[in-house]
């Protein structure tokens, strides 16, 4: 019996010890990050703010050219639409916020019925954290010949800032597949950006301003600028706006801006002249969106830009000349 009962306790012993041990093997919940990009179904992926969406990055095999949309700004709605407000047919390709060129080797990417395609390769990279989250792709600029004219890398990455802004940063690496290829003198590419309707000077009232002091499209228009801001009414009178920011690091900075009153921006690579990319050479470009509320004072968003002037330019290459 007495044996009975030491065999019964040391059991006992066994099984709490047993227990405890794995119940202090459960390892301490990690923290999830505030900033995360989530693969979504049918080739998108969506930036999200403590599981708030900011952007959503769309690339399917379908579609002309990757692009952003929405655009979220404070308020909770996006600040660029889909396509002209008074010409959606001709100007299907003004995809929110996108990457193109109207010439590239004397083929255009920049309209929907050009012969040039940008196609989705591949994802490289996602990167999650409370700081900022990014994700890495490859590209390929391909004619409809299927001949492959451009090799690019792009990340992108999202940082948010108080007050529910954030700042959206495109890192854009360009390579030549094999033989030079020559981007020609134009005002469309490398960035475009379509506003929302009630934005635009012309529909709601906006107003464009750039880093110089000008104002609107007789002023802005084919302007060379560190920064050209477009803010009007999103929820009622309430403005808030976006600025599209050069970096220093960009081979024609600062940009000449190709802007309308209609309600788009871009800044353009190649306003000034071609610029060939030889086999071996990088064009590296780097451009940032600052989303905001209320339309800031140009001090303000002269602040911001020089913060993001200080990021790190994609690793350098033997940048294209200017021809």
């Amino acid at each position: 019996m007495k044996n009975a009962s030491s065999t019964l306790l040391i059991v006992l012993i066994l099984v709490i010890s047993a227990t405890t041990g794995a119940k202090d093997a459960v390892p301490e919940p990690r923290p999830a990050p505030q900033m995360q990009v989530i693969p979504l179904p049918y080739h998108q992926a969506s930036f999200q703010h403590n599981s708030v969406e900011l952007t959503r990055y769309h690339f399917g095999p379908s579609l002309n050219r990757p692009f952003l949309f929405p655009v979220i700004g404070p308020s909770g709605r996006s600040l660029t639409r889909m396509g002209h407000p008074h010409d959606p047919e001709s100007h299907s390709h003004h995809n929110s916020v996108w990457i193109s060129h109207h010439d590239v080797g004397g083929v255009d990417f920049w309209g929907d019925r050009g012969k040039g395609k940008i196609r989705h390769k591949r994802i490289v990279d996602f990167q999650d954290s409370d700081k900022h989250a990014s994700m890495t792709t490859e590209n390929q600029w391909v004619t409809d010949k299927g001949k492959v004219l451009l090799l690019e890398s792009r990340t992108i990455t999202v940082l948010p800032l108080a007050n529910s802004e954030w700042l959206l940063m495109l890192d854009l690496q360009f390579k030549a597949d094999g033989e030079p290829v020559t981007l020609g003198k134009t005002p469309f590419g490398m960035i475009g950006v379509r506003m929302a309707k009630s934005i635009g000077v012309h529909d709601g009232g906006g107003m464009i301003r750039n880093s110089e002091g000008a104002v609107n499209e007789k002023e802005v228009f084919w302007k060379q600028a560190r920064w050209v801001d477009y803010s009007g009414p999103i929820v009622g009178t309430e403005v808030e706006g976006v600025t599209l920011f050069d970096h220093p690091g960009n081979p024609n900075f600062p940009s000449h801006f190709h802007v309308r009153n209609d309600g788009w921006m871009g800044a353009s690579i190649t306003f000034d002249g071609p610029r060939t990319i030889q086999p071996g050479a990088l064009l590296n470009l780097h451009y940032g969106l600052y989303i905001h509320g209320r339309r800031k004072s140009p001090e303000a968003i002269e602040v911001r830009w020089k913060h993001f002037a200080e990021t790190q330019h994609p690793a350098s290459g033997n940048s294209p000349q200017r021809e």
